[in-house]
Parts: structure tokens; C-alpha cells; sequence
């Protein structure tokens, strides 16, 4: 379990979204069998976290989407098919999205299985 990974990324429908990047608020839960990893200690047999980390944050930063619900699959995917996970659950905040009034966040969280 990941949360509150914090990248500014470029994602919405609005011209002005794709152009002024803005805080994107990330959770990860990632199920897999942990006995192995448990019993021998050895990272080979888990998920290493900051490997994890690097592959949100390119997809975050690096690629554009007008929805948050198509950023969530699009990780979802990628991690998925890159790591040996049985499911994810992935939570995307939206803090900064362009609604007038007073919000904490919106967000979609999905959950994905193999």
C-alpha cells in the first residue's frame, strides 16, 4: 500500500489544464501473495516501491489525459502487466480541479484484477 504519492501532472479537459500543470494526489493497493517475501526477505520476491514509484510518477508527469478515470486505468494497466499483482486499487485526487465552490478533492478509484 502506497498513499499520497504527490506529482503535478497535466491532466483534464480544459485548455488551461493541459497547459498549467497541477497537484495530482496518488493511492496504490497492491495485492500479492507476500509468504514468500516474508519467509525469505528478499525483495526479488515483492514489489519494490520505489520501482513502483517511478513508473506512477512517468505516467503522471510525463502523459496527459482529460480524464483522471483514464490516468487510473492507464496505471492500473502498466502496473498490472509490469509487476506480479493479483489486483490494484487505484485512487486518483483531483485537489486543484476547476469547480467553483469549496471541495477537498475529487477523485475515481478503481480496482483492476489479472
Amino acid at each position: 500500500m502506497a498513499h499520497g504519492l504527490k506529482f503535478r501532472g497535466r491532466h483534464g479537459v480544459l485548455d488551461s489544464e493541459k497547459k498549467q500543470a497541477q497537484e495530482f494526489v496518488i493511492d496504490l493497493d497492491l495485492y500479492l501473495d507476500l509468504k514468500k517475501a516474508g519467509n525469505t526477505d528478499d525483495i526479488k520476491n515483492t514489489v519494490d516501491y520505489a520501482e513502483v514509484f517511478s513508473h506512477v510518477q512517468n505516467m503522471v508527469e510525463g502523459e496527459s489525459y482529460n480524464l483522471i478515470e483514464s490516468l487510473a486505468e492507464r496505471i492500473a494497466g502498466i502496473l498490472l502487466k509490469e509487476y506480479p499483482l493479483e489486483a490494484v486499487e487505484i485512487t486518483v485526487y483531483k485537489p486543484q480541479a476547476p469547480v467553483e465552490g469549496e471541495f477537498e478533492f475529487f477523485a475515481v478509484k478503481i480496482r483492476r484484477e489479472h
